[in-house]
């Protein structure tokens, strides 16, 4: 690899209420349309439950509800984004999948206390880029071990 491409990350931008937030492209499997979900019982408020997706049961989770953000109706441009967490695949949902977008990682700032309402622990830090400014999630803390168990447990 050469200088400049280890000095830029790629991201999915997407959108929930009124902040854009990112994740780097390396831990997205695949970006889906949202489609019937199955509650499942005694899970986190979060969970919004389970699909089947290509023959693999997965579970989805609401970032509106995970970031503490009132909840809305899904939309045509409500998006489950299929991402990997420590070996682990979980749908999130977000209000739309906007982007795929290079970031110079000196563009990206460390995480301030406070971004929108969502807790800092989750954030990796904030990119500046031109006139916005995007929220770059910390997925391996936006769902903590106990969780993702909890959840391995729901896919059984």
């Amino acid at each position: 690899m050469t200088d400049a491409i280890l000095q830029e990350v790629k991201v999915i931008v997407f959108q929930l209420k009124d902040e854009e937030y990112g994740v780097e492209v390396e831990q997205v499997k695949s970006i889906e349309r949202v489609q019937h979900i199955t509650r499942v019982p005694s899970t986190p408020d979060f969970v919004e439950g389970v699909i089947n997706l290509r023959g693999v049961v997965t579970p989805i989770v609401d970032l509106r509800k995970r970031f503490g953000i009132d909840g809305i109706d899904h939309s045509e441009t409500t998006r489950v984004i299929i991402v990997t967490v420590k070996d682990m695949d979980v749908g999130l949902v977000v209000d739309a999948a906007n982007d795929v977008i290079d970031i110079s990682r000196d563009a990206v700032e460390p995480t301030p206390e406070v971004v929108g309402g969502v807790e800092a622990d989750y954030i990796r830090g904030v990119a500046k880029l031109e006139k916005r400014l995007l929220i770059l999630l910390n997925l391996d803390k936006v769902l903590n071990s106990k969780e993702l168990e909890e959840m391995k447990d729901i896919e059984k």
